[in-house]
């Protein structure tokens, strides 16, 4: 399963891959999910955390559009699937304040940040954590009136069955919320002024062939039109609706989001290896070097975004 909220669509590059954000690649990064013991979570925690909290605006306003629904539930009781390291369960429980907030995620690591994350907030009062490896773990889970699964569905190998297993734990009239799909994060100008123009839509195709790879890889791994309406649909929850959010941080970033950059082109480096072509490593090297001024570092044109897409479904 997925660690990470920040991840976007199949365009993030790391473990979870929680994204960690919300377990992204994704990280989808992300290997098979729930391989906790792949990855060093000292350096991803910070990341995936970093990432998720870059996008806390995105998130917040999805998160206000469900509870602003005429069809919302109360909602008493919230599970985070794929949660990563607490930054959108702590949000959740900000935006739904008399809920109960559940984090569940395979990896202990991100677990702990999510509850000393809940501590420093002053909510841990009704925050908790499950450790649980989905779709097998998922009648651990108990009811919920808001199921948010960020990037996570697309780290379960048959996903209209774990889909249906989340159907199964909402309460009358509960929501669940999933974050599918949206646009791929851009950063750099088409044309760089190094290497050929072009290199992030590059980035792009490697990030896809690695996530098509990530899917056939996974156990009971079933291949599913991405019609996310429709697979609410098809599980027997009512569709309520389909938004994007956009993430719009323009030139000249702040220092966090330039650090987030560096780390997210560092790990593209990393994992996509034999994708990418000799010139385009050699370009990524440049921009990954803190004493090149084309590089990332230094360079004033570097900017960061893109837009999350939820899709809900309401159970009757």
């Amino acid at each position: 399963m997925n660690s990470s909220h920040a991840g976007d669509g199949h365009q993030d590059p790391h473990p979870h891959s929680h994204g960690a954000g919300h377990s992204h690649t994704h990280t989808h990064g992300s290997g098979a999910a729930g391989a906790g013991t792949e990855f060093d979570w000292d350096v991803m925690g910070p990341m995936l955390e970093q990432e998720a909290e870059l996008n806390s605006g995105p998130y917040e306003e999805a998160a206000r559009w469900i509870a602003a629904l005429p069809t919302a539930p109360k909602v008493r009781r919230v599970l985070d699937i794929g949660s990563g390291p607490g930054v959108v369960t702590c949000l959740l429980a900000e935006v739904f304040p008399e809920a109960e907030v559940v984090a569940v995620d395979p990896t202990p690591a991100l677990l702990e940040r999510a509850a000393d994350r809940a501590r420093r907030l002053g909510v841990s009062d009704r925050f908790r954590t499950v450790k649980a490896e989905l779709p097998q773990d998922a009648g651990r889970l108990g009811e919920a009136d808001l199921i948010w699964a960020g990037n996570s569905l697309h780290h379960m190998g048959d996903q209209r069955a774990a889909l249906a297993g989340f159907a199964e734990l909402l309460r009358p009239g509960g929501t669940v919320a999933l974050l599918e799909g949206g646009l791929p994060t851009r950063r750099l100008p088409r044309d760089i002024g190094i290497g050929r123009p072009g290199l992030e839509a590059r980035l792009d195709a490697a990030s896809a062939a690695r996530f098509d790879r990530m899917r056939t890889e996974l156990p009971d791994s079933k291949r599913e039109a991405e019609d996310w309406s429709a697979l609410i649909a098809a599980v027997g929850l009512t569709p309520q609706g389909t938004r994007s959010f956009l993430l719009d941080l323009p030139a000249p970033l702040s220092a966090p989001a330039r650090e987030h950059v560096i780390a997210k082109l560092t790990r593209e480096y990393e994992v996509f290896g034999e994708l990418l072509d000799a010139e385009d490593r050699a370009v990524l090297e440049r921009l990954l070097d803190p004493e090149d001024p084309e590089g990332v570092h230094q360079r004033p044109d570097v900017y960061l975004l893109t837009a999350r897409t939820v899709h809900l479904g309401r159970r009757d």
